[in-house]
């Protein structure tokens, strides 16, 4: 998908919506290197590849620094759908990505069904 104003597809792309954190984001050079092997019933490498990096390194990028989060939060921050993020936040929990811890809390009243996540970069 190109656009006039961004002549890269948007899977190149390490695109932010909110400016502070694309004003604190980490060159890719100096992100950890993921052993990205994605995999599922629908994956086609040639086709989802480079949009699945793009997203796991936007989630990671954003959440190293601890802070606790939820999901619309981190939406408007990277701009990547909500199913999007929470499968990239089940990929930072597994080996090839890093086995990063990805904790969970409710944020305000449980009954609510909000919840906020964090991540706990592995060394």
């Amino acid at each position: 998908m190109k656009s006039e104003h961004n002549p890269q597809p948007a899977s190149y792309r390490l695109s932010w919506r909110d400016p502070e954190s694309r004003a604190n984001h980490t060159p890719l050079a100096e992100l950890p290197l993921f052993d990205a092997h994605f995999n599922g019933a629908d994956y086609v490498p040639a086709l989802d590849d480079k949009r699945l990096t793009g997203q796991i390194l936007r989630v990671f990028t954003l959440m190293r620094d601890g802070k606790w989060r939820t999901l619309d939060e981190i939406v408007e921050a990277t701009g990547d759908p909500h199913a999007s993020i929470s499968a990239q936040l089940r990929h930072l929990r597994k080996a090839r990505f890093g086995r990063h811890v990805v904790n969970r809390r409710p944020r305000g009243e449980r009954c609510h069904g909000l919840y906020e996540y964090s991540l706990k970069v592995s060394k």
